[in-house]
């Protein structure tokens, strides 16, 4: 599809938006269910970690497919409780993607453990799991498998180099609510699993994670992490004694109840990503300068992030790939497409990395042995190439959007690309 002349002038020149303002309706809607859920909880005895949270790890682990679930008050800390669960401690590796949100791999050293980064396949923006075993050192423990922006790893293929090596797996799917894989849901393939519930997430009850497993024994030490190191839970005759090291990741039953009716609506609005990511594909599909996201063979993809690359070869772009993203990134928002940059850094070029120094006194990479662990960020190229040259569309693609606004942003975005000759970074991000 091509833009007509009397559209073609860029909004950001002086032209008229392709987006009519205020198109994208906010996320998540509400409605009587989640009034009426919230409003019991606030009209009843217990606030803390009250039925409602209960009641959610129950549904959450049944929606899922999982014979355990415990809510907590964050995919981070849901994660952390994986790792521990897992019987991950101080000095053990820990395998992670170089691009993620820092939650990924912070999670690893908030034990006292160490990341041991692995660069990306480009296509899947997932860890490449060709590179893992070369990554394995003696001291490797488990993998964080991070299934990123709605898409699931390959959890065959790592799945056996997780038992080839006797690795331990927590998939992160955080961002990845009822993707799969083969048939089967993410967080059900590991060993554990983690899911977030904050504001941009499939599911949002404001904040919020859970915990997931099979497995008794990850599910006891997960529990006890849980709670201030305790052997028995909120809901058991607590005898208040800490066996271990342990948070207080727990939640309340007000926010337990948000995602509670959040959850029963929660296959609906992953059918509603999915069929607006296919409104934006079918707009956007061979136009110059763009690389789609992938769905490859036997996965489902949510798109919780629908991401989009930038061919700079393509447009002819030979300087620094982010200056030319961003005026690009101007030039559509004027267009009213919404667009967003996810994550502006890979993961071993945070500072925390670079200075290896989390606890003070280069903890816990000094007193492990591990200062020569290498974070280059040279090393991560394909991570670095992703993180220069990608854009997303996330809130337009969420109920109650619908297919036309998806078709509207596309809009947006294909009328930048198809005058991308007149678009100049230097007078775009250094004009006053």
């Amino acid at each position: 599809m091509s833009l007509t002349s009397t559209e073609s002038t860029l909004a950001i020149l002086g032209g008229s938006p392709a987006a009519p303002q205020d198109i994208v309706k906010p996320w998540p809607p509400i409605d009587d269910t989640d009034r009426q859920m919230v409003l019991d909880s606030l009209n009843g005895t217990n606030h803390a970690f009250g039925p409602n949270c209960q009641a959610f790890s129950k549904e959450m682990a049944e929606w899922n497919g999982n014979k355990h679930a415990i809510f907590t008050n964050s995919g981070t800390a849901a994660l952390h409780m994986g790792l521990v669960g897992c019987g991950v401690g101080a000095g053990d590796h820990v395998i992670v993607t170089g691009y993620s949100w820092s939650s990924s791999a912070t999670c690893i050293i908030h034990h006292n453990a160490i990341p041991i980064f692995v660069d990306i396949d480009f296509d899947t923006i997932n860890i490449d799991v060709d590179k893992i075993e070369a990554a394995i050192t003696p001291k490797t423990k488990a993998i964080v498998a991070v299934h990123l922006h709605g898409l699931a790893i390959n959890m065959e293929k790592l799945m056996e180099i997780a038992n080839k090596h006797n690795l331990k797996v927590i998939e992160d799917a955080c961002q990845s609510h009822g993707a799969e894989y083969k048939g089967k849901k993410v967080g059900t393939m590991g060993h554990c699993g983690a899911l977030s519930f904050n504001q941009n997430k499939s599911l949002c009850a404001g904040e919020g994670g859970m915990f997931l497993t099979n497995d008794e024994e990850i599910l006891a030490g997960a529990s006890s992490l849980w709670s201030f190191g305790e052997t028995r839970t909120p809901s058991e005759d607590r005898d208040f004694h800490a066996y271990a090291l342990g948070w207080m990741y727990r939640a309340n039953d007000l926010t337990a109840a948000f995602g509670r009716a959040q959850l029963k609506k929660l296959t609906g609005y992953i059918e509603t990503e999915r069929s607006n990511a296919d409104a934006l594909r079918a707009v956007l599909e061979g136009t110059h300068g763009l690389i789609m996201p992938t769905e490859p063979e036997n996965h489902l993809h949510t798109y919780y992030n629908f991401s989009i690359r930038i061919d700079m070869d393509a447009i002819g772009w030979t300087g620094e790939p982010t200056r030319m993203r961003d005026a690009l990134l101007k030039a559509m928002a004027a267009e009213g497409a919404h667009p967003v940059v996810w994550q502006r850094f890979i993961l071993p070029s945070m500072t925390v990395f670079q200075a290896k120094n989390a606890y003070g006194k280069g903890s816990p990479w000094a007193e492990h042995d591990a200062l020569d662990v290498d974070y280059n960020p040279a090393n991560f190229p394909v991570s670095q190439h992703h993180s220069d040259t990608h854009f997303a569309i996330i809130m337009p693609l969420r109920a109650p959007n619908g297919p036309e606004v998806a078709q509207v942003m596309g809009q947006g975005i294909r009328k930048v690309f198809e005058n991308i000759e007149k678009i100049d970074p230097d007078q775009i991000l250094d004009e006053k």
